[in-house]
């Protein structure tokens, strides 16, 4: 059983998830403009939340809520659900099958055995699409490979019914009800006030000021957790931002890209200027992870290293605060 399904890369899980189930149904729509539609860029800091042993730091929303905003903006459904029992799962995704519907899926990435092994950590929030299946295994769409791919069944069931954080419970979803066209601009525009409205947000766990309360967290880290500790949360930063679906500085590549396409379509020549910013504030977040990195490999030759890491990131927070607040501007 395998159906008709057209594989694209891309550069994060959900956002290639959306854009090729979208097109599978005859909507045309890139990664790019998936993610600013849907208010991908975010970030917030959740001390109280160990994952992987140290404080939570995400710079994207909630799993599958992307694509949900993406979903409400351009004017079409998307059907979730989550399964208690793993054979109830599985016959419910193979009944989507049945009935030609590639299906996304959220997984536990420890557990999926196409993954190097080096990328195989407990993360419970990637995505993937599901568009067949053999006796044996699972023909499977994930995005961030350059080919398909496939899984056994029992492969599957573990990678759907992972534990911890974000356990993703057999979650599968699949876009409904696709209209022929959408109001373009408003979704733009409604995606933009949303990512402007969160990273401006006068929280200090969310957007700016998240950035600023973990940059002014680092050093505090070394004084009283000391060095093996602060290492590991810096690990966990990079992790986050790097490793975990592009995170921090792939984010902003990808939303310089949709600036570039909203640019067009709004016919506003200060997002394409301001897509520029958001490159350059992308390569700086690219140089903080290097120096991170070299810190907790013990490589680093630099002295007070984790005031000078805390010293680049609160520059990128003041580059990013002048920044949204200049887009907030460009379209108002």
């Amino acid at each position: 059983m395998e159906l008709g399904f057209t594989h694209h890369q891309s550069a994060h899980c959900e956002n290639g998830v959306a854009s090729n189930l979208l097109k599978h149904n005859g909507f045309e729509i890139s990664e790019p403009m998936i993610f600013g539609i849907g208010s991908g860029l975010f970030f917030v800091y959740i001390p109280f939340l160990q994952v992987n042993h140290a404080p939570a730091i995400s710079y994207r929303p909630m799993p599958g809520t992307i694509f949900n905003k993406a979903a409400k903006r351009l004017g079409f459904n998307v059907k979730r659900v989550k399964f208690s029992n793993p054979k109830a799962a599985e016959k419910a995704l193979d009944e989507n099958l049945k009935n030609n519907i590639p299906t996304g899926l959220q997984v536990g990435v420890f557990g999926l055995t196409y993954f190097p092994d080096e990328y195989r950590f407990h993360f419970n929030a990637h995505n993937c699409v599901v568009y067949g299946k053999t006796e044996t295994d699972y023909l499977v769409s994930d995005p961030v490979m350059e080919h398909v791919t496939t899984l056994t069944h029992q492969d599957m069931e573990k990678v759907r019914f992972a534990k911890g954080a974000f356990a993703p419970k057999g979650q599968m979803y699949y876009p409904t009800s696709i209209p022929k066209t959408s109001d373009l601009p408003q979704a733009i525009i409604k995606g933009i006030k949303e990512t402007c409205r969160d990273m401006l947000a006068p929280v200090p766990y969310v957007g700016v000021k998240g950035i600023r309360t973990v940059a002014r967290k680092i050093p505090k880290w070394a004084d009283k957790l000391g060095t093996k500790k602060a290492n590991h949360y810096l690990a966990q930063i990079v992790r986050m931002q790097e490793e975990i679906g592009t995170g921090g500085g792939g984010f902003r590549f990808i939303y310089a890209a949709f600036l570039q396409e909203a640019a067009v379509v709004l016919n506003n020549e200060k997002l394409k200027a301001l897509s520029l910013e958001m490159t350059k504030i992308g390569d700086l977040w690219r140089d903080f992870a290097v120096n991170a990195s070299r810190v907790y490999k013990n490589r680093s030759s630099q002295t007070d290293v984790y005031n000078t890491l805390s010293k680049e990131m609160l520059h990128i927070a003041d580059l990013e605060e002048a920044f949204f607040k200049e887009l907030k501007k460009a379209i108002s």
